[in-house]
């Protein structure tokens, strides 16, 4: 039987038409979470933008939902790199989902940007069942937090730090912890969320490497979708890597494809002022 919400090209995929209302949903929170505390959401050319200097996350600066003509699509493309090194980014990254023309990847490559990574937007449908091991995270779980996020993604301590404080003082910012032996010193794991317009979020989610194969990772994203669900939300999505565990994991966490996203980059050192 055929399932009419899945795309027929694709049945892993939804419908085409289906699959671009929904990215327009998600792309409008994830342009939200990063302009967490002191962004700014906007345009340029054809594309939805999020610029945040004290952002280090990999999404607090990027361009999405890029529609036009093949004209305005390159046109765009060169004026985001100036807008990124503007900030002071090193790199101009644009994520083509459904919202976006399907010529992107010529138009991309004739001017100067690169596919770095392959994509799935996922949206949970499953139950969660809430774990007496996670918890809503403290200003003292903080350091943690930023000790493990940093070790993931490589980016700055300090900065981060600083960061993930503006945004546990967000109502719309959800984060959930487990910790690491009864004494609670430090925290084996932490997951993190947004919630925007009655979308939710999943974010992150790391557990220390002593602590993983215990179903604590489960735990904590459940722990997220939960928070988000109370605070309102409707839809919880979340992004990860095609293929692999990570995508094994979030089946298993009760998440189902929905449609690819790639990540395009542009390195735009030499407009750094």
């Amino acid at each position: 039987m055929v399932d009419p919400l899945r795309d027929p090209d694709d049945p892993d995929l939804l419908d085409p038409y289906r699959a671009r209302d929904l990215a327009g949903l998600v792309e409008a929170a994830r342009l939200a979470s990063g302009a967490v505390r002191y962004g700014k959401v906007g345009r340029v050319g054809v594309a939805q933008v999020v610029v945040n200097r004290d952002n280090p996350l990999p999404g607090g600066n990027h361009a999405c939902a890029v529609y036009g003509s093949s004209a305005e699509v390159a046109g765009t493309l060169m004026r985001l790199e100036q807008t990124f090194a503007d900030v002071g980014r090193a790199e101009a990254v644009l994520y083509a989902s459904p919202t976006t023309v399907a010529e992107i990847e010529g138009i991309a490559d004739d001017t100067g940007w690169h596919a770095v990574e392959e994509a799935l937007a996922v949206v949970h449908r499953g139950e969660v069942r809430p774990s007496p091991l996670v918890r809503a995270a403290r200003d003292a779980d903080l350091e943690g937090i930023a000790e493990l996020l940093a070790d993931d993604l490589g980016v700055d301590g300090p900065r981060l730090l600083r960061h993930l404080g503006q945004r546990l003082d967000d109502p719309r910012c959800v984060f959930v912890v487990v910790d690491d032996g009864p004494g609670g010193e430090r925290i084996g794991g932490f997951a993190s969320g947004f919630g925007e317009r009655r979308v939710g979020l999943v974010e992150h989610a790391v557990v220390r490497p002593a602590r993983r194969r215990r179903g604590l990772g489960g735990a904590l994203v459940g722990g997220v979708v939960t928070a988000l669900r109370e605070a309102g939300a409707l839809l919880v999505a979340s992004h990860v890597a095609e293929g692999g565990a990570g995508e094994r994991f979030v089946e298993a966490c009760g998440f189902d494809v929905a449609y690819p996203v790639t990540a395009y980059a542009r390195r735009v050192d030499e407009l750094l002022d």
